[in-house]
This record gives C-alpha cells, structure tokens and sequence, in this order.
C-alpha cells in the first residue's frame, strides 16, 4: 500500500511539474501555479485509501450464506422461486467485499460475482455485478440509512435493447440476515419488483 500511494504521489507530482514547465515557455500571462502540497497531497491520499467505519457496517454482510430468491418476469404471475448459496469475503486489507453466488436461473445454472465497498471520497456505497446470464456488468451507488442501503443503478435490458434504470434496497436485519429488493421497468414501461433474495447465515 505504501508503495501504491509513493506512486500516486509521483503521477500527481509530475503532472504538476509538467504544467509548470508548459508554463514557463509560455509567453507569460499567467502566474505559474504553486507546487503541490507533499504533506497535505500523501495526508489526503491515505484518509482516501484508509477503511473507516462504513466499512465495517458491511460486516455483516461477510461469510457464507443461504440464498432463496424470487424474480418477477411479469407481475401478474407467480414468482419463479429457487434456491442458492453465495459467500462474500474482505479482500484487499478489508476495503471491499467479493462475492461469489452459485443457484438457478430459469432452471439453469447461474453463476454471479460481485464487489461493494464504500468510497471516502464521494461518501457513497457502490455495487457492481457480473453474472454467467449476460455480458454486461451493472453499477450503483447509494448510501446507508439505518439498516439499509439504497442504491440506483443502470443495467443492460435484453428484452428492451438498452440499459434501464433500476433501484436496489439491502436490508441487514441483524448479523445472520439481509435481504435483497430490486425494482425496475416492467413490460409496460411501469416499475414493477423484480428480485427478493432473502440471504441466512450458515452456521
């Protein structure tokens, strides 16, 4: 980590450098800009890298889990319902979580992998998702409110062509349980529930 941040440091310092050499063979119109700030640059760069306490509200989402879901393709019909499991573990020095979800989709195997974590410098939550049932991947972001995190985000749609909106609420009911909602366009255009994973701890 140390050395990933000496190296942050140099870009910074060399971007620096180069616009005050631009500068200076310039006809002078301008004030060169004042040399960066060392102390105040590597103070900035490690509160940005450093895990806090928004992390460790994700805690509770880490280990191994049984995963019941049920998805909406049409909300005047019954759920498809199946069962999976998925584990979620700290990497890179407790700064996100990886996940990796095994279950069904449509009666087929469904793969998933995952990655939250929360970002200090915009004070937001993010998620991204890829799976083995398409070859897109999916962002959000959102923040924490009590128990559960809000999220909006944006995925590719097969059916309409195009990426759509989409809402996501993980409600961490205590240490053994969260659930999981999503919402997003329906076949008419109308927002409709898509998703509920109801996630327990295996013990």
């Amino acid at each position: 980590m140390k050395l990933r941040r000496i190296a942050q440091y140099l870009v910074v310092v060399s971007g620096f450098t180069l616009a005050g050499t631009a500068l200076s063979a310039a006809p002078e119109k301008k004030k060169a800009a004042a040399p960066p700030d060392e102390k105040a640059a590597m103070e900035a760069m490690t509160k940005a890298s450093t895990p806090g306490e928004a992390h460790k509200k994700l805690e509770a989402l880490a280990g191994k889990f049984t995963v019941k879901s049920k998805m909406w393709m049409d909300p005047s019909k019954p759920p498809e319902e199946s069962d999976g499991a998925t584990e979620r573990k700290w990497i890179m020095g407790n700064r996100y979580l990886e996940e990796n979800y095994q279950g069904k989709f449509m009666g087929q195997a469904f793969d998933g992998l995952g990655i939250q974590g929360y970002d200090n410098v915009t004070k937001k939550y993010f998620g991204s998702w890829i799976d083995s049932g398409s070859t897109s991947m999916t962002l959000a972001h959102g923040t924490m409110n009590g128990n559960t995190i809000k999220y909006k985000g944006m995925m590719s749609e097969p059916m309409m062509g195009k990426e759509v909106p989409y809402t996501m609420n993980i409600v961490i009911a205590d240490n053994d349980n969260h659930k999981l909602e999503m919402w997003g366009p329906g076949p008419n255009g109308k927002e409709m529930k898509w998703m509920e994973m109801s996630y327990t701890r295996v013990k």
